[in-house]
């Protein structure tokens, strides 16, 4: 099944979601990520319902290099969902699309914040996308449909516009015999979020 042909399909189900919505029967979606440091080796391996990735450090980092490191996940992360988003608006906006991909690059520079370097971002930076079409449609219909993409992507636009994120920490037990945390004197509400 071609791409054009898998956007037909997808067209049936964005508005079927959209019915929803209109309808009052859509509710929100609660997200949750799970990741846990490996002993011995230290790589992280997140799940996600009931997929896994493992996430690890280059070898000059003290890492295996067994997959992607946070950085290039938070890349990846953003090119799957421009990618997905370009799928939904050109069902939507019936944009005939052979293929996409996408394209993502950005810099990480390891002497942030050390003397010299005070004013070089910690986190992933300078980042850009492209996106190669191939489509029978016009540029103008192809404007449309990025400028959607851009109006639309839930990671681009989170990336985009400041976030409150929240943080918490909680003692766990080293005991064998307990599994459940125990509440930290630091932040006993941690146990409730």
């Amino acid at each position: 099944m071609g791409l054009n042909n898998y956007l037909s399909h997808k067209r049936t189900a964005v508005l079927a979601r959209q019915q929803r919505v209109a309808d009052g029967t859509a509710q929100a979606n609660q997200l949750h990520a799970h990741v846990t440091a490996e002993g011995r080796s230290g790589i992280r391996r997140l799940r996600i319902r009931e997929h896994q990735i493992i996430s690890d450090s280059p070898h000059d980092f003290a890492g295996f290099n067994l997959g992607p490191s946070s950085p290039e996940l938070q890349l990846g992360v953003l090119g799957t969902c421009v990618t997905h988003i370009f799928e939904i608006q050109a069902a939507l906006l019936q944009v005939p699309l052979d293929s996409i991909e996408v394209d993502i690059h950005g810099t990480i520079d390891p002497r942030a914040g050390q003397p010299g370097h005070e004013a070089t971002p910690i986190w992933p930076h300078d980042i850009h996308y492209e996106v190669q079409l191939q489509s029978s449609a016009t540029d103008t219909q192809l404007q449309t449909l990025f400028d959607a993409v851009e109006k639309t992507c839930p990671i681009l636009n989170l990336l985009r516009n400041p976030q409150q994120i929240s943080g918490s920490w909680v003692r766990q037990s080293t005991s064998a015999t307990t599994t459940a945390p125990t509440a930290s004197a630091h932040h006993p509400e941690a146990l409730h979020a």
